[in-house]
């Protein structure tokens, strides 16, 4: 059968339209699929250009014999075993004083004198005490003589010696009062002889050294737990420091320091731990260390501030250099190398500079590899990417 020609056209033309429209769908369903997800890139991760390779070092964290240093905060106390608080030994009103705050004082020269009711009463009883004594030995050795003349019987005898052994004991307990309240037994033995009563007390220094403390004003009143006067011996000063928690199992009694003192020209003192707390302060989180330096000038002054710089033993311990060490937020990183030419930062915690390395505490392990040297110019091109 033959088509006529224009049937085979028509047909022709047809079967060209619909090869062009599939075309066509199939372009629109290629451009209407999403395109497939780009790997994520680690912010953290780095592959640095040939630039930067140039400054880029690699070393591997080795460990090494390493004394840590550490460097603390302290300040200068009176040594509390040259201390002395003194005190008066009557209730009593001030009415002169003969130190100040500051002076040099020897002991047992006098500070301050004070008048007291306390005292007089004391001593009057004291006198009635010793006069009723008298009377009793007298009474007691006639009453001997009476017995042996046979005048008075046995009973009257022992009744006066009782007599006298009563008033020995309240003599005894008189002059024992007047000890309490400071009198010396020279002044006893005065008041004994003169019969006169005296209200004065006077308030004496325990200890050779320095007033450092004043806390009563002519006419005040005190009492015997009140301190008057502190006074030190400052030949021999403590420093001491607060170690933070977290770094206490690092000392020990007996570890060497060097003390700084900032207002004397910054002067090193050399010295060892002789007290470290067995306790932790509940609002500070320290614990407690100290030193003893001898003060022979006098120079070094209790309430100086200073800075205590405490060797630790020495230990193996990985180290890694300070030029390693990138200071971000707050925190040290390091780049290990995860590749050929690839890097990543990670955070550590590292312990305190000393001959410019500084010990691993957490987050590196010996034998990695890590940048020793380019470390600054690795990270700007890490922060570079990000952006």
């Amino acid at each position: 059968m033959k088509f006529p020609i224009q049937i085979i056209l028509a047909t022709a033309l047809c079967a060209a339209l619909a090869a062009c429209g599939d075309k066509k769908d199939d372009a629109a369903a290629a451009k209407a699929a999403p395109a497939p997800a780009a790997a994520p890139v680690d912010p953290l991760s780095v592959t640095p250009d040939a630039e930067t390779a140039k400054w880029v070092k690699i070393d591997t964290v080795n460990t090494t014999e390493f004394r840590e240093t550490l460097r603390v905060p302290a300040q200068v106390f009176a040594d509390e075993t040259r201390v002395a608080r003194i005190g008066s030994p009557v209730t009593g009103r001030i009415s002169e004083l003969n130190a100040i705050l500051g002076q040099n004082v020897q002991r047992g020269q006098v500070l301050g004198t004070l008048s007291s009711t306390e005292l007089s009463t004391a001593q009057a009883m004291f006198l009635k005490a010793y006069s009723s004594k008298q009377l009793a030995e007298r009474a007691a050795e006639r009453a001997t003589q009476l017995f042996e003349a046979d005048v008075i019987g046995a009973a009257e005898l022992q009744r006066r010696e009782t007599e006298l052994l009563q008033a020995d004991a309240e003599l005894s307990t008189a002059h024992d009062q007047l000890k309490v309240l400071g009198m010396s037994e020279k002044g006893i033995e005065k008041l004994q002889n003169s019969r006169q009563v005296n209200s004065n007390s006077y308030v004496v220094a325990s200890l050779s050294g320095t007033i450092i403390e004043r806390r009563v004003t002519q006419g005040q009143v005190v009492q015997p737990a009140d301190a008057i006067f502190t006074v030190a011996d400052l030949s021999h000063v403590w420093i001491q420091a607060e170690i933070a928690e977290k770094q206490a199992e690092l000392v020990r009694v007996g570890d060497t320091v060097k003390v700084q003192i900032p207002a004397l020209s910054n002067r090193m003192i050399d010295g060892k731990l002789v007290f470290v707390s067995s306790t932790v302060n509940p609002e500070t989180r320290t614990v407690t260390a100290r030193t003893e330096v001898a003060n022979p000038d006098r120079d070094i002054r209790p309430a100086m501030l200073a800075v205590m710089l405490i060797e630790d033993r020495a230990q193996q311990r990985a180290v890694v250099p300070v030029d390693a060490v990138v200071r971000e937020n707050n925190r040290d990183h390091i780049f290990i190398r995860t590749g050929a030419n690839q890097f990543k930062l990670v955070t550590v915690t590292l312990g305190n500079e000393v001959n410019n390395v500084r010990p691993v505490i957490e987050g590196l392990k010996a034998g990695d590899e890590i940048v020793a040297q380019g470390a600054f110019h690795l990270n700007n091109e890490r922060k570079q990417n990000m952006q």
